[in-house]
């Protein structure tokens, strides 16, 4: 199934699809989104990749590096993200009940949901996987078991519920990510752009010792799951803050999960494919950088799979795909993810600049229908 599908990444900050920009994968140039709540620059790096862009590279210098090398990294979502003080709290949309509070032990009388008024608070910045519609009766056989071994080998602090109407797994990003930089980090089209290790510049390391943070990445990512640690970390406000999330379990040329001793092909249940009577033209996996407390977004990255035959060779949509993404965005409308009226952008427009980027880089397009019904998800 997989070799019927090719896949485009776009990235906002918020749901709205109209809004996003695609992303150019594995380029050293990253996307910049800006809006209201952060300045972000964002790179994502995919291993063995086919999608769109055409002729998009199809790895990053950034995997031959320690320690994806040795890890044998398939993806990276790297973050450069400088948060803005609210104009107003008045603005800040806060539900009667955000299920990620819900379902999470961080929930508890001992935890406030006020935010400092310094910056966000580490227990209420999250990063995971939302869904617009239910997707409990489409879940492979096999996924509870998969689940534990995500939260005991991967991400402990991982918390959701896959089965509600509106599933979420989301983690706090101070223990989700691989690694994080206090301070701008770095940007090294050697090393595939946005590049950082854990720690930070000199007033980051001065602010990780004053709050306990240990050094290291794994001791960070544990110190992170204790609810005091959280409320010593603060995300603070009009500072430059680096995140970097990769792992070797998603394989995005296979569309399989592979975890220690266990591999879950995730092709026909991929945004709830398995068991549609009348199976959708695309499909979308969104990774979310948001606020617990206000239910804000600060950043959306969707990795969205389309039809290879609803797919220009110049790789813009034909309108079935087009149609398809817009049923996608009626969905997240009802979810009360996207307003029910914004004002229309062409999606063109957003895959010609990242057209424009690749040829700023040398790349060319290819031409030949042959190379173009070669290119792709195989």
């Amino acid at each position: 199934m997989a070799e019927k599908y090719i896949i485009r990444v776009t990235a906002g900050s918020d749901y709205d699809l109209d809004r996003h920009v695609v992303v150019p994968v594995n380029s050293h140039e990253p996307v910049k989104i800006s809006s209201h709540l952060v300045d972000a620059d964002l790179n994502v790096r995919i291993q063995n990749y086919h999608g769109l862009p055409r002729n998009s590279p199809n790895t990053s210098p950034y995997f031959s590096l320690e320690p994806h090398a040795t890890n044998k990294d398939q993806y990276s979502i790297a973050i450069r993200f400088t948060p803005k003080k609210p104009a107003s709290n008045s603005n800040s949309k806060t539900p009667p009940a955000d299920p990620s509070k819900s379902s999470s032990p961080e929930s508890s009388d001992e935890q406030s949901d006020e935010e400092p008024s310094s910056g966000i608070s580490g227990a209420d910045l999250q990063f995971g996987n939302d869904f617009d519609h239910p997707i409990r009766d489409r879940l492979p056989p096999g996924f509870s078991y998969a689940m534990n071994i995500v939260k005991w080998w991967i991400d402990p602090g991982l918390d959701g519920d896959a089965y509600a109407d509106r599933p979420h797994l989301y983690g706090p990003a101070l223990s989700s990510f691989n690694a994080i930089h206090v301070g701008p980090g770095e940007h090294d089209p050697e090393k595939g752009g946005l590049y950082f290790n854990e720690g930070g510049d000199e007033d980051g390391q001065k602010e990780r010792q004053a709050i306990g943070a240990p050094e290291t990445a794994k001791d960070r990512m544990k110190w992170a799951l204790k609810p005091a640690s959280k409320d010593r970390w603060v995300f603070q406000y009009d500072k430059t803050y680096c995140l970097d999330f990769f792992n070797p379990y998603l394989d995005f040329n296979e569309f399989s999960l592979r975890l220690p001793g266990f591999t879950l092909p995730i092709m026909k249940y991929w945004d709830g494919q398995s068991l549609r009577s009348k199976p959708k033209r695309s499909h979308t996996l969104r990774y979310v950088l948001r606020n617990r407390a206000t239910d804000e977004t600060y950043l959306v990255v969707s990795f969205m799979l389309y039809l290879k035959e609803d797919v220009n060779e110049d790789g813009s949509l034909k309108p079935a795909a087009l149609s398809a993404t817009n049923e996608d965005k009626e969905t997240a409308k009802e979810a009360g993810k996207v307003p029910a009226e914004t004002e229309g952008v062409s999606k063109d427009e957003y895959y010609q600049e990242a057209r424009k980027r690749f040829e700023k880089l040398g790349v060319n397009e290819g031409t030949g229908s042959q190379e173009a019904d070669d290119d792709g998800v195989d």
